[in-house]
């Protein structure tokens, strides 16, 4: 076992060339950035099993289990675009300008580009959820915490191995995300941690995802998504009910300053929507071509799909203060506090069978 320690994430991008072969063996480099945090762990010495939504939602966790390498079928054949498809960026002149060819390099630039953030932030949070089973400060809360690392180590193989097998490409993690990430693990507050995770990241992940699946014509990547929505959903239903009672025990000022955090987590997470390194890889002038993705119709009404979740969920809590209403009324978001959300549980759809019935199961 090699390992290299380096002071801060790699830019590189990485090709079909340079990717290890999957589950392959040989003598292997990690790579290894190192952070530190003063997290305060806490044990649970009276072991008080409650009933209540926490313990069922754990209850789920472990009998909805899955296996990447048993219950998605690798082996169905991708469907292939053959010429590009009608996209927001004809209207961006260096798009315009290029070839078939060259527009198809680019889309797969993209999805490569995106396929790795869902990579990476499955990566943060496995880290996040094996610290809030630490510092968690109940029984049953440290047990769902303990599931839910299981259920991301699942989705960062399942994404890595998709990467790896199916797209040829992995773009290093985008300096917004990563930004969030480094607060949130190295924030020696538990709260925060649950905020930052379970609220805002996972449940911008859960749209994303839901997204994907919807639009993607790969059956693999379909099914693999519809197993991860599922647990990302019981995530972000844990976070709003473990919270919601918490938060009203804090002081004015902490209050504040979790929904300062908050605030500071959606403007970060609308810039980790931009895929400045795939602008740079094809050398087109990257603050025009952010300017460009962020004004463009799809990208401005998928922003607020994502935030749909959010909102909702940061209302619920306590965190749209006086102080952040502005700010987030200023990101177009304000709107959707009064959706639906995830304090109340769909049962039904959280308990659904582990395939749709149009799902191929390997054989």
């Amino acid at each position: 076992m090699k390992i290299k320690l380096i002071d801060k994430a790699p830019r590189n991008l990485i090709d079909s060339d340079d990717l290890p072969e999957y589950m392959g063996v040989g003598d292997v480099e990690d790579v290894a950035e190192i952070f530190h945090t003063p997290l305060t762990g806490s044990y649970n010495w009276d072991y008080t099993v409650q009933d209540n939504r926490i313990k069922k939602l754990y209850e789920l966790g472990k009998k909805l289990n899955w296996n990447s390498e048993v219950d998605i079928n690798w082996d169905r054949p991708e469907s292939h675009l053959q010429s590009p498809p009608p996209i927001f960026w004809d209207d961006y002149e260096p798009y315009a300008k290029m070839d078939d060819q060259q527009k198809m390099k680019f889309l797969r630039h993209r999805q490569a580009w995106s396929m790795s953030q869902f990579l990476h932030g499955e990566q943060g949070a496995l880290l996040v959820a094996s610290q809030l089973t630490s510092c968690a400060p109940t029984f049953n809360a440290k047990l769902y915490a303990a599931s839910q690392t299981f259920d991301e180590a699942r989705h960062v193989e399942a994404f890595n191995k998709y990467i790896q097998t199916r797209v040829g490409l992995m773009y290093p993690i985008g300096n917004a995300l990563k930004s969030i990430l480094d607060k949130i693990l190295t924030d020696p507050r538990w709260d925060l941690k649950f905020i930052g995770m379970q609220l805002i990241i996972e449940g911008l992940a859960l749209a994303a995802f839901r997204t994907s699946r919807d639009l993607t014509p790969d059956p693999v990547l379909r099914d693999m998504l519809d197993l991860i929505i599922r647990d990302e959903a019981r995530h972000v239903t844990f976070g709003i009910n473990y919270l919601e009672e918490f938060v009203q025990t804090l002081s004015e000022k902490e209050i504040e300053e979790r929904a300062q955090f908050a605030y500071e987590a959606c403007y970060l997470s609308k810039e980790r929507l931009v895929s400045i390194d795939v602008y740079d890889h094809f050398g087109w002038d990257i603050e025009e071509a952010r300017q460009f993705q962020l004004n463009s119709e799809i990208m401005q009404t998928f922003q607020k799909l994502l935030f749909q979740r959010v909102m909702p969920n940061l209302s619920r809590i306590g965190l749209l203060t006086d102080s952040v209403r502005p700010k987030f009324d200023d990101l177009g978001l304000l709107e959707y506090e009064h959706e639906p959300s995830d304090a109340d549980i769909d049962w039904a759809d959280l308990s659904r069978p582990l395939f749709s019935e149009t799902a191929e199961l390997a054989p």
